[in-house]
């Protein structure tokens, strides 16, 4: 399962993002996947100021999303690497890494994230191709939006053939590594929360300790 969100980022956070991404240091992207023979961007500059000024304010909109919360249950999450394509750029199929050089210990990868500054109308192609089985789902999300994945979900960003597609790109260490678990517990909260206060209290009981006790049963 994944999930798209439709404003992560405030519109005011969408503009100083972009305006950051006009004067920030960009490098090459292979320097954090130096053996991929697929990913073909840049990214921000982890020692420049702009680059980590544009991380904490994705960082922010994501520690304040709930329903981002609900979905990954999110025990660790890496800082957001500003990440532009030009043209001609691309990032073929692939599968991410199982964990991400993070201080003080690596992170392993479980929701992977991507969360949209330029608007579709700015670039050409460099859509994101999620493939389920023999299933492809295409996201090209408006400025704002964000998508979650699994990071086990094979995934590619198919070239931008013109203007230039900016987006963050973090990865999360949930607190319940395995996806199907996380999907049930997802599942289970968006019942509660819709249909909950409908139920008779001890059906509404019964579904709450179901929740907090596969918890107990599943976070590492």
């Amino acid at each position: 399962m994944f999930l798209q969100l439709e404003n992560l980022l405030e519109p005011h956070e969408v503009r100083t993002i972009a305006e950051i991404a006009r004067q920030a240091k960009f490098v090459d992207g292979k320097l954090t996947s130096p053996h991929s023979l697929t990913k073909h961007n840049v990214i921000g500059d982890a020692g420049d100021p702009l680059a980590q000024q544009a991380s904490q304010i994705a960082m922010t909109a994501l520690q304040r999303c709930e329903e981002a919360r609900n979905f990954a249950f999110p025990q660790r999450v890496a800082f957001p690497v500003l990440t532009r394509y030009e043209a001609g750029m691309k990032y073929g199929a692939h599968i991410d890494a199982a964990f991400m050089p993070v201080d003080p210990q690596p992170l392993r990868s479980d929701v992977s994230c991507t969360m949209f500054v330029s608007s579709p109308e700015d670039y050409q192609g460099g859509e994101l191709l999620i493939h389920l089985g023999t299933e492809i789902v295409r996201i090209k999300g408006k400025a704002g939006a964000a998508v979650f994945y699994p990071s086990t979900q094979v995934h590619q960003v198919v070239p931008v053939t013109a203007g230039a597609r900016l987006v963050l790109i973090t990865f999360i260490e949930s607190q319940v590594p395995d996806a199907m678990q996380r999907d049930l517990l997802y599942a289970l909260g968006e019942v509660r929360a819709l249909e909950g206060l409908k139920m008779d209290w001890r059906n509404r009981t019964r579904l709450e300790g179901a929740i907090n006790n596969l918890l107990r049963m599943w976070t590492r």
